[in-house]
């Protein structure tokens, strides 16, 4: 994305924050490709008749983020940020939903290392990955929030390190540890259960 776009998403981010909602009509088709995009990317990871859909999940994130007041957006990224933390949550919860119902009735596990690439691969479970992040969150914040913003809000490095007010190297650093942490404790999870 360009600067000058980047910029003018900003503006209009932050009008929208102060209350004004021909904002909010400049700004959503301006965005809406790039959610289309994280959102499909999610979607991708999500098992074969997955009942919620691509639009679906960005309309339910819309809903979330009107129901948002009085937010200082500060960029785009900031925008983009808080969008993947709705995402994670709403899949999240679907999950949940979903594994309440099934009790995990033909469950198939993959590796955390399949799941963090971005293919049309199902993924691992979210709910575990999900509960391995809260975990990773209350030893180190910052990496389970670069996991969030580079997994599901599909941020590159340098955009989760201006959300995050760190360095790039910073960033890949912290990446590449909480990689092997979640695949650690996914696997020790996994044997847990067998």
């Amino acid at each position: 994305m360009d600067d000058a776009l980047g910029h003018e998403i900003t503006q209009l981010l932050q009008a929208w924050s102060r209350g004004d909602e021909g904002a909010l009509d400049k700004l959503t088709p301006q965005v809406y490709r790039e959610l289309h995009r994280v959102a499909r990317r999610c979607m991708g990871r999500e098992r074969d008749g997955h009942t919620l859909q691509t639009t679906e999940l960005i309309n339910e994130l819309y809903l979330r983020l009107s129901g948002l007041k009085l937010i200082d957006w500060q960029n785009r990224a900031h925008f983009f940020a808080l969008c993947a933390r709705q995402m994670r949550r709403i899949l999240t919860d679907q999950a949940r939903a979903r594994r309440s119902h099934k009790r995990g009735d033909g469950a198939k596990a993959i590796s955390l290392d399949d799941a963090l690439t971005i293919s049309p691969e199902p993924s691992a479970d979210l709910v575990a990955v999900d509960d391995a992040l809260n975990q990773l969150a209350k030893e180190d914040e910052r990496k389970s929030q670069v996991v969030v913003l580079r997994f599901f809000g599909g941020l590159n490095v340098e955009e989760t390190a201006e959300v995050l007010k760190v360095s790039p190297e910073t960033v890949a650093r912290d990446w590449r540890l909480a990689k092997a942490w979640l695949l650690r404790a996914l696997s020790e999870n996994k044997s847990d259960e067998t």
